[in-house]
């Protein structure tokens, strides 16, 4: 099977066009299977963009989490709010917040490839 380098379609091995776009099959049918497969291996595995984001948000709470929980609530006369931080609403908000976007993204990327 050969990729379509425009779409990513796959497509039958003796196909000269695309048949979802149209796209000339013919040219470089190697380099773009390729470079179809380096792009789906970087976006469809969570090591694109977006996972990165998203990991890199989850680290820093848990950080946060850290110094709060095990430096800043040992200091005494500090507000009282400090020390009543509910951590699992943040935890919970960030994590859906990131899925709804995530949702988002992949029904605009679908809509962008008909």
């Amino acid at each position: 099977m050969v990729y379509c380098p425009k779409c990513g379609k796959q497509n039958a091995d003796d196909a000269s066009y695309c048949n979802n776009c149209g796209a000339s099959l013919s040219t470089g049918k190697r380099d773009a299977n390729k470079d179809w497969d380096n792009r789906c291996d970087d976006t469809c595995s969570g090591r694109g963009r977006s996972g990165l984001i998203f990991w890199g948000v989850i680290v820093s709470l848990i950080g946060v989490w850290v110094i709060i929980e095990l430096g800043v609530k040992n200091i005494t006369g500090l507000p009282s709010w400090v020390y009543d931080i509910q951590w699992a609403w943040i935890f919970g908000a960030v994590i859906g917040v990131a899925i709804l976007i995530a949702g988002i993204s992949l029904i605009l990327r679908a809509s962008h490839q008909k």
